[in-house]
């Protein structure tokens, strides 16, 4: 019994010794994690990127692929700029979809046009580029444009939009194929992450081991696996925003960014400008404002285009209230005004479906540092497309100031 039993302690001290050890593990490949584990590859750390799906199936892919930093506040603005540019430079080596086609925001009243205006100083203070356009030069260039609605525009020419459910498969490919530091492991669930002495371990649900110097941890609205206890107490919340698409529509000149609108007394770069708090409360958008609508539209490289959306919210605790199912009230609502927007069908549906994603009451981006070895950063809630790949950039510096 006693040599059995020398022989299973040998047994896992050789499978301890023969286990990997990495500068970094990041759990979660989505574009928050996989842009951490791009950016730490880049310094030169051995990366281990794990993913608990076979593949990222949440927020990065069930999106519009709109990358908008003019929406972004002031303090995030510039981690928008730097993942523009990221994805922009990466492109350029390998395609991850990404299209430089602008952003358009199209007011449909006084208020958001006074809104855009005052948008627009804004950004020529800062040196970032954007063109008014009268209605009528909007409706030359978007003829798909309906004028009874479209009462000008504000187009930034250097924003990007890309394929979201292409684009981190693609990002992934790249990342792994130009850094050999740098490994992917897939379908591999963590359900263990401990500090132990100056290294973290971590644990599979398939009972694999894991040893690292530090780790990040990119759950998204994945809560229940890791620091369970942490995140009943964080103050998250989950957003459930209901999407569609249509048929592909070659023919509809709708190309870019398209935000509306509602969109326009949403943004948070918007809510900095001085006649935001001016804005009147329209009766007509009560049902709307109920369901948290705002429309907008991404025409897909297909031709397809993307419509929506809408946002439902429940705390971190209650999440699984949300439910799975999609509210044909809130699509119908959406449909209808979508349809004052635009000249053609947009009820050609061909997909409709949910997306979740985390975000604070009160905090950007929810940030825990245990020992300084455990970094958790989620919920960085709807601008992860946007900016998720310059805040990694400066998240991973920090880490390893």
């Amino acid at each position: 019994m006693l040599l059995l039993r020398e022989n299973i302690f040998y047994a896992l001290v050789d499978k301890m010794m023969k286990t990997p050890i990495y500068d970094l593990i990041v759990v979660g490949s989505g574009v928050l994690g996989t842009f951490h584990a791009i950016h730490a590859a880049r310094m030169g750390k051995k990366v281990l990127l794990t993913e608990k799906d076979q593949y990222p199936v949440n927020a990065t892919v069930r999106n519009f692929g709109q990358v908008v930093p003019s929406g972004m506040a002031s303090d995030w603005f510039p981690y928008a700029l730097r993942a523009t540019e990221l994805y922009k430079e990466i492109q350029r080596e390998s395609d991850i979809s990404v299209r430089n086609n602008g952003t358009l925001y199209i007011p449909s009243d006084k208020e958001e046009l006074q809104l855009i205006l005052e948008l627009k100083s804004k950004m020529d203070d800062s040196g970032y580029e954007s063109v008014l356009l009268s209605a009528t030069d909007c409706l030359a260039r978007y003829p798909s444009l309906k004028k009874e609605y479209c009462k000008g525009g504000l187009f930034f020419p250097q924003e990007v939009s890309v394929e979201p459910d292409q684009m981190i498969r693609k990002l992934i490919s790249y990342a792994i194929g130009k850094y050999s530091n740098l490994s992917y492991k897939p379908a591999t669930a963590m359900i263990e992450c401990q500090v132990s002495g100056d290294r973290v371990n971590m644990v599979s649900a398939a009972g694999e081991m894991f040893h690292a110097e530090k780790a990040v941890i990119c759950n998204g609205g994945e809560f229940k696996l890791l620091f369970a206890s942490l995140f009943k107490e964080s103050g998250i919340t989950l957003c459930k925003l209901q999407m569609m698409k249509t048929l592909p529509m070659p023919e509809v000149q709708l190309e870019g960014n398209i935000l509306t609108g509602l969109s326009i007394r949403r943004y948070e770069s918007f809510q900095e400008c001085l006649s935001f708090k001016k804005l009147s409360n329209p009766e007509d958008q009560q049902k709307l404002k109920k369901w948290g609508i705002h429309i907008l539209f991404k025409k897909g490289i297909d031709g397809s285009i993307i419509i929506g959306d809408s946002h439902e919210y429940a705390g971190v605790n209650e999440s699984d209230d949300l439910g799975f199912k999609i509210n044909h009230q809130v699509n119908e609502l959406m449909m209808t005004e979508a349809q004052r927007i635009v000249n053609f069908d947009v009820r050609k549906i061909s997909e409709t479906w949910a997306g979740f994603y985390p975000q604070h009451k009160t905090k950007p981006i929810v940030e825990y540092d245990i020992d300084d070895r455990i970094h958790i950063r989620t919920a960085i809630g709807g601008k992860g497309m946007t900016s998720a790949a310059g805040y990694a950039e400066a998240s991973i510096k920090k880490i390893y100031h």
